[in-house]
């Protein structure tokens, strides 16, 4: 659902406050607002991001994981622009330390994050499976994962000549990462949004 008729340029959308907490995306010129999730949504955001920021940390690599606070500029066709805001976003802290001097929006011309993270609802399925999906690959994002606990899976999709592949884990099925090579997760300790089980 958007809530605004008149399309918004991104610096519109840069300066646009309504007086609420509400966050949105800006999806073709229109905002759309963003739930704030169950708490499930949020244990397997903070999960993701505790974990994904230990496997950087393990391996001596200069990454962090940020959960729901950096924006990506998407390159959907049309004359209006979409801005996307990942449920976590995996980038290097360098980038990270740039995008604290002024919007943290990634823009078309800087560098993709490393992986990104998207966590399904009722309202975000469509978009998280197909709309997403089609941005995330054309802006070049390795890997991203669909965590579903609606129908308790997760999808973890790499980036291959510009497609992604997609493969489905469930319950005690291990998650391979291409960027975290030593990541030892099952499907259901994500689903969970903790290590137990």
């Amino acid at each position: 659902m958007t809530t605004t008729t008149n399309r918004l340029t991104l610096e519109d959308y840069l300066q646009y406050d309504n007086g609420s907490d509400t966050r949105y995306e800006l999806v073709n010129g229109e905002l759309v607002p963003m739930s704030l999730g169950t708490g499930k949504h949020g244990a397997i955001l903070k999960f993701l991001e505790h974990t994904f920021d230990s496997q950087a940390s393990e391996m001596g690599q200069p990454w962090i994981a940020l959960a729901g606070i950096v924006g990506i500029r998407s390159p959907r066709s049309g004359r209006w622009d979409t801005v996307r805001i990942p449920d976590v976003v995996v980038i290097p802290l360098e980038q990270w330390r740039e995008l604290q001097h002024r919007e943290a929006i990634i823009e078309l011309n800087e560098p993709p994050p490393l992986l990104v993270v998207e966590v399904v609802s009722e309202s975000t399925k469509r978009t998280d499976y197909r709309a997403k999906r089609s941005e995330y690959s054309v802006l070049d994002i390795p890997e991203y994962w669909i965590v579903d606990p609606l129908e308790a899976k997760v999808t973890r999709l790499t980036l291959v000549e510009g497609w992604y592949d997609p493969t489905e884990y469930r319950g005690s099925d291990r998650i391979p990462s291409p960027l975290f090579p030593n990541l030892a997760l099952t499907a259901q300790q994500v689903l969970n949004g903790n290590v137990k089980n």
